[in-house]
């Protein structure tokens, strides 16, 4: 279970000049490892660059909303500094004042939108996604080789000139839901999303199309279903037990003290129950991911890995809960954000 593991597993980690706010112990070396080997970098400074990570997506956040709409969206470079795309010189001008590089790009944010809006008019195909890349300045459309019918997708995308560039990966897009165990009904698998309470009842917030699958689950009923459009569900918890936490498969536990909004570039983490903990960053922001069994917008596009069974399992930061994993498509990830999800039922993280 995702985030119900025993709360009595969890250690708080002492802060060193090694460690990482918010990480526990088993997180931390993980992402390390995983940053180190896959940047070529070694420990230490894979360290020091996720300890940059979190002043970094604050300052973003801060620097494109008092841009408004002078700002095209931002992300985090490779040293996790903040960069902020700019319309002209005096914006890019305030974004350094505020501490943030800054990037003149061409597409404004609407611009963007309305490319993005466009394609999402079409009849959805199946097996593709669009979402924003901020670090081209573009809409990114995603066809997957089981993708049928593009036709019009792909004629409506060249029209946009380069707005929108045309990625293709390998195998299918589909929620990453299987038969098995971990939370279970129905011959159903999936994985605990993240703990939460309303008015002194624990409920469990999770992937959509699991509790629209699945009415009973082990760990009580389902109470609601957002899918598709979103990918969103509720689970009445009634085990007795309900941690802020995740497990990481190994007798330890990763504290979720606060939810937050994924940044593109920002080193993250995933517990789920198929493939466990893994890590990567966040590639992509407000796609939306053509499933067969229909179309889910806003959505999380990340590098770690899930496989079926990991659906509904968390997806977060140190700390910070991020999402609710949706499905996959290629080598990317997709997820819920988490704060939509609590604010729908009106719940708060435990």
């Amino acid at each position: 279970m995702a985030a119900a593991a025993a709360a009595a597993f969890f250690t708080p980690v002492t802060a060193t000049a090694t460690t990482i706010d918010g990480y526990s112990a088993t997180v931390q070396r993980e992402a390390v490892a995983s940053l180190a080997a896959e940047a070529g970098i070694s420990e230490s400074a894979a360290v020091a660059l996720l300890r940059t990570q979190a002043a970094s997506v604050d300052t973003l956040h801060a620097v494109t909303a008092a841009l408004g709409a002078r700002a095209a969206d931002g992300y985090l470079d490779a040293a996790a500094k903040p960069v902020v795309n700019v319309l002209d010189r005096a914006a890019a001008v305030q974004a350094e004042q505020a501490g943030a590089q800054a990037r003149v790009v061409k597409h404004s944010a609407a611009a963007l939108a309305n490319a993005q809006d466009a394609l999402q008019a079409l009849p959805a195909v199946a097996h593709t996604s669009i979402g924003l890349d901020p670090k081209t300045n573009q809409v990114v459309l995603t066809v997957a080789d089981a993708a049928k019918g593009t036709e019009a997708l792909l004629k409506a995308a060249g029209a946009l000139g380069d707005r929108v560039r045309v990625e293709r990966v390998a195998g299918e897009m589909h929620t990453a839901i299987y038969n098995g165990e971990a939370i279970t009904g129905g011959g159903v698998r999936c994985s605990v999303g993240f703990n939460t309470n309303r008015g002194g009842q624990n409920y469990i917030v999770d992937a959509g199309h699991c509790t629209r699958a699945v009415s009973q689950w082990n760990v009580g009923p389902s109470q609601g279903s957002s899918f598709p459009g979103n990918d969103y569900g509720l689970i009445r918890n009634t085990t007795g037990s309900a941690p802020g936490a995740v497990t990481l498969w190994n007798g330890s536990t990763q504290r979720i003290s606060s939810a937050g909004t994924a940044t593109v570039g920002q080193r993250i983490s995933k517990s789920g129950s198929t493939t466990q903990l893994t890590s990567g960053s966040v590639q992509r922001l407000n796609v939306t991911v053509n499933y067969a069994e229909g179309s889910v917008s806003q959505l999380i596009q990340t590098s770690a890995l899930v496989n079926p069974g990991d659906s509904g399992g968390c997806l977060f930061a140190g700390s910070t809960g991020l999402g609710i994993t949706s499905g996959k498509g290629g080598s990317s990830s997709y997820y819920q954000p988490v704060g939509e999800a609590l604010s729908a039922y009106g719940v708060t993280l435990n």
